[in-house]
């Protein structure tokens, strides 16, 4: 297999030995870093329910089984939490009233765009009522659509929704970015620039940021254009660490294309599930950073800091704690930083 890899025990120890790591650092994550003559710099994982991470015992306290109490508890350990449901199905804006409601005004959630924004598929029964009745009758036969299928007005209306949803935490100031990410076959071209472009304009007033799943947007050829493409708009681009050596691979470089948000999303490096079909994502991205693996992004981490206000590090291998433990591990490192 392409980028193959070992998984050892290190990187899978479980969640006892996860949580072993961080016994003393529990709260080092709950207050955004900020180094000397650079951005602050917010820490935290792309998930707070999956089922893996909601087990007894794993990451929340005992008694905290409520979606409440773990948003509260949540909260209270991280500045910053991404919403991956939004992915799956539009958001409601009685969901996201809750999410104002159960967490402080200073509490920032990054919010991945509905598939059909970034040219990907969706479930048709995952749609809202309104949709699905709307949609030609070979539409709604169909088990799965695509933005390209729908008539321009149902087009239209998915972004609406969209931002009508997400409305409480707009007005709130809650709202910290609107992860575009796009699939392994969209690739550099015109056409596709100018998808990224219809997407900034529909999301007009709100920050995008792009991240890719197809390494030719940083190869020789298309690294420039790409970058200028991005900065002129100052759209963030979003840094990856993730298993190399697939066509959905994008290698971690260091690329601040805006001066007020940079991203920084942590995969995991495990190779055999990478491009697994039929798995959960919290299997597909279980991985455990060690912490040697960690401070290799410290020193990119700060210069990236000196480009941009803020800094969001969000970890998404999210299997059980290993995501919490590798946001606090980091956090912990930025924090010992001599900063001379």
């Amino acid at each position: 297999m392409a980028g193959a890899a070992v998984m050892t025990i290190d990187h899978d120890p479980g969640p006892d030995g996860a949580a072993a790591r961080v016994a003393d650092i529990e709260g080092v994550a709950a207050e955004p870093v900020q180094l000397d003559g650079a951005g602050r710099i917010l820490v935290g994982t792309a998930s707070w329910t999956d089922p893996t991470m909601t087990a007894a015992g794993v990451f929340y306290p005992v008694g905290s089984d409520s979606a409440e109490e773990r948003l509260a508890y949540y909260a209270s350990t991280f500045p910053v939490v991404e919403v991956d449901a939004t992915y799956y199905a539009l958001p409601a804006e009685r969901t996201a009233q809750l999410w104002v409601d159960r967490t402080p005004p200073d509490f920032t959630f990054d919010i991945k765009a509905h598939a059909l924004m970034t040219g990907q598929g969706t479930e048709t029964r995952r749609l809202p009522k309104a949709i699905r009745e709307a949609l030609p009758g070979e539409l709604q036969a169909k088990t799965r659509i695509y933005a390209k299928d729908l008539p321009d007005e149902l087009r239209d209306e998915v972004w609406s929704m969209f931002r009508d949803g997400l409305a409480p935490l707009a007005e709130r100031g809650q709202l910290g970015s609107i992860l575009l990410q796009y699939p392994k076959w969209v690739f550099p071209s015109s056409e596709n620039r100018a998808l990224i472009e219809d997407a900034v304009e529909r999301l007009d007033g709100w920050t995008c940021a792009v991240e890719f799943r197809n390494g030719s947007w940083l190869n020789e050829k298309n690294a420039e254009r790409t970058t200028r493409f991005l900065a002129e708009r100052n759209i963030p681009f979003v840094m990856v660490d993730e298993p190399q050596g697939f066509k959905s691979s994008v290698p971690p470089e260091v690329l601040v294309s805006s001066s007020e948000l940079a991203l920084v999303r942590f995969h995991g490096r495990n190779a055999e599930t990478w491009e697994q079909k039929g798995i959960t994502p919290a299997e597909r991205f279980r991985y455990l950073y060690s912490r040697d693996e960690l401070a290799e992004w410290v020193p990119r981490i700060r210069e990236v800091a000196k480009e941009a206000k803020e800094v969001h590090l969000m970890f998404n291998n999210c299997y059980a704690n290993y995501g919490t433990t590798n946001a606090r591990e980091i956090a912990d490192l930025l924090n010992d930083l001599d900063l001379g």
